[in-house]
């Protein structure tokens, strides 16, 4: 057995991250494999129960191939942030430790990571009900990027983290500044503690050529399509389960949405599904680059799955 999986005297902690459709998933398998490990996702969609194609969850025999924490664990219907998930992982990272296995963290959600290894326990109390209704409508009559612009003038640190699009953070940056008083990127700052509990050692990967990236997303987007996706998300839709919900912003099941009330076809829905996928990756990307303490990975167009292993083996087997 390699050397790694004996450091526990360190609680030494693996992270494998890199943007969507980069391969994380399968490497992470591998790795376990090899070093004697178990899988903590950190992927704010996997988590929830349902769309399993849709959030690219790993196959049943993925699944059963090494253990894997926090997939699928959460009701759809259920609000769940960053502030639940690092408590969760905490306990997922103790329980493997207590067995003498190697915790890998392998997901592309840079929040979640980044709060987990920083040891960020955010203050759970700072929410407001009424505040957070009273925005949602705002958001719905003005438009997300109004919303947006107001989070921008008020803390332009955090608008530079938080996107448009994800409406969903940019109410709740908004919301705990109007119950705190705080801006929310010192909200944040107040709520790093540190986490000497665990000895984290990350990277991620990045592709030399973007377009190489990209043409991976499109394929896997016509092949999830081909597995079912469209019907997955039309039974979703259909249940109205997801309204409202923050798994209902999950890249694949908003784009349909247009599919199935009858304003766009099946084609155009695939390709913003596409458009919307590459643009995420865009913003991991920048996310990862951002974090000092990830080590990049370049992958180069040519480089096989085995290349690609044997550059995450070695890094994390290196001294």
């Amino acid at each position: 057995m390699n050397v790694i999986s004996n450091e526990f005297n360190n609680n030494r902690v693996l992270i494998l991250t890199g943007p969507t459709a980069s391969g994380k998933t399968a490497l992470g398998i591998r790795l376990a494999k090899e070093l004697d490990g178990e899988i903590i996702s950190a992927d704010s969609m996997q988590i929830y129960e349902g769309l399993d194609i849709t959030t690219a969850k790993p196959e049943k025999h993925e699944l059963e191939a090494v253990p894997h924490h926090l997939i699928g664990v959460i009701n759809p219907t259920i609000s769940f942030s960053v502030a639940a998930y690092v408590p969760l992982a905490v306990n997922a990272l103790r329980d493997i430790l207590s067995r003498k296995k190697l915790p890998i963290i392998v997901g592309g959600t840079g929040l979640y990571i980044s709060a987990l290894r920083d040891g960020i326990y955010f203050n759970e109390n700072a929410s407001d009900k009424s505040v957070r209704e009273r925005l949602e409508t705002e958001a719905k009559t003005l438009g997300n990027t109004a919303l947006w612009e107001r989070l921008r003038s008020l803390d332009p640190e955090s608008a530079k983290k938080i996107p448009p699009q994800n409406i969903l953070r940019v109410i709740r940056a908004l919301e705990i500044m109007e119950i705190t008083g705080d801006k929310f990127s010192d909200y944040r700052k107040k709520s790093v503690k540190g986490n000497p509990e665990f000895s984290f050692k990350g990277c991620y990967l990045d592709f030399e050529n973007r377009s190489a990236l990209y043409a991976r997303i499109n394929e896997r987007v016509d092949k999830m399509l081909a597995d079912g996706m469209e019907f997955e998300c039309r039974a979703a839709f259909e249940s109205g389960l997801y309204k409202n919900c923050t798994v209902s912003q999950a890249i694949g099941y908003k784009e349909l949405i247009p599919y199935y009330s009858g304003e766009a076809s099946l084609t155009q829905a695939s390709e913003q599904i596409k458009q919307s996928t590459r643009r995420y990756a865009k913003r991991q990307l920048t996310w990862f680059r951002n974090d000092k303490n990830l080590t990049r990975i370049p992958i180069d167009d040519a480089d096989s799955f085995d290349i690609i292993y044997r550059k995450v083996y070695d890094y994390f087997t290196s001294a």
